[in-house]
């Protein structure tokens, strides 16, 4: 059930960014010709008035066909006027940059709703001890962390503390190099009440290359938290900018082998929607919108057959004053091809290798 509600999402995704682009072609006047979910060979379509609806067999993406998409493209004269290169420009970057701007406005409104249905704030009480970490045998859910090496951070409040006392634990480190899976060479002191009483506890963290930092490996509790709207659009926003910043960042990086290795596929992606599926609908709806928000974006990067190489070349002709021939936008094309079947191979091997080796973590 849960890969069938990926697909779905990942359609959802599709169609409203195709739908964006084919509302804002009709609104300026275009001729849409096909609006398809997935690509060619047809499967099924229907057609209504000028414009045929249907479903391609290879569930890669979707397409609108718009009259006139290409520059020496032969039409009937009596649609002449209303052929995507016969429209001013500023019509031509609304109906390309729609796609994209649906997929980001979807990704914040989901990461609004989240934070207004789903807020909670951490407790500095255990809620769930990871098997085979080192706090396996030694805390307990429930328990409430008092102090961490003696330190209570008192006039913090919950989050603060559980904060602190993360850092507090990254200062254990292993005695040589600081490798995923050594033990800290000093243990750590917490003091946690446990059914009413105080106890002591002492375990060696666990260097974790994903945290980045020693862990002792459990998850800190949370509880119900009610926000405003404000809070909310603030918080989304900010989700939203880091998502915008690391994507960015991943692909001005992308020569770099340690920032390649984080590149996914449509196999990873979907592996971990499969596995954020089963974390609740909260987490799942994050994952969506994190995803809407990333295809906005890529999308918008200046080459074709990106959208965003449709709009540089659109803003190119309103600079010169005159339409970029159809050769020199093909050569250039090469580029953003070339570029997209890299990230392609890259995100392809990196699924594999997750799938033969240590999988897909999503905690």
């Amino acid at each position: 059930m849960s890969w069938l509600l990926v697909f779905l999402g990942f359609s959802l995704l599709i169609v409203l960014h195709e739908a964006g682009h084919f509302v804002a072609a009709k609104a300026t006047g275009m001729r849409v010709e096909r609006f398809f979910l997935f690509f060619p060979p047809k499967v099924l379509s229907v057609r209504r008035g000028e414009t045929e609806y249907g479903i391609g067999a290879i569930p890669l993406g979707g397409y609108v066909k718009i009259t006139g998409m290409n520059p020496e493209e032969e039409f009937p004269p009596e649609v002449e006027h209303r052929a995507y290169y016969h429209q001013p420009v500023w019509k031509r970057i609304v109906v390309i940059g729609a796609g994209p701007a649906v997929n980001i406005a979807l990704g914040f409104v989901i990461l609004v709703a989240v934070a207004l249905t789903s807020s909670t704030t951490v407790k500095p009480t255990v809620d769930e001890v990871l098997p085979k970490a080192p706090a396996a045998g030694v805390l307990k859910p429930g328990d409430r962390i008092l102090a961490v090496d003696g330190q209570r951070y008192p006039g913090l409040d919950a989050e603060a503390r559980v904060k602190r006392f993360r850092e507090q634990v990254a200062t254990h480190e292993c005695a040589g190099k600081q490798v995923n899976g050594c033990i800290a060479a000093t243990a750590v002191a917490l003091r946690v009440l446990r059914d009413g009483r105080p106890v002591e506890v002492r375990v060696k963290p666990e260097y974790s290359a994903a945290s980045g930092q020693a862990i002792v490996g459990f998850t800190f509790g949370s509880k119900p938290e009610s926000v405003s709207l404000g809070t909310a659009i603030g918080r989304s926003a900010n989700l939203g900018w880091l998502v915008v910043s690391e994507t960015s960042k991943r692909f001005a990086r992308i020569f770099q082998s340690s920032e390649r290795k984080e590149i996914s596929g449509i196999v990873g992606i979907s592996d971990v929607g499969h596995e954020t599926i089963g974390l609740g609908a909260a987490s799942a709806l994050t994952f969506l919108a994190v995803i809407s928000l990333s295809l906005g974006l890529i999308n918008l990067f200046p080459f074709l057959p990106l959208d965003g190489g449709h709009i540089f070349w659109s803003l190119m002709e309103k600079l010169r004053g005159e339409r970029v021939s159809l050769r020199t936008m093909e050569r250039a094309s090469a580029v953003g091809i070339a570029l997209v079947a890299v990230l392609f191979i890259i995100g392809l091997t990196n699924d594999i290798g997750r799938i033969t080796g240590e999988g897909f973590h999503v905690r």
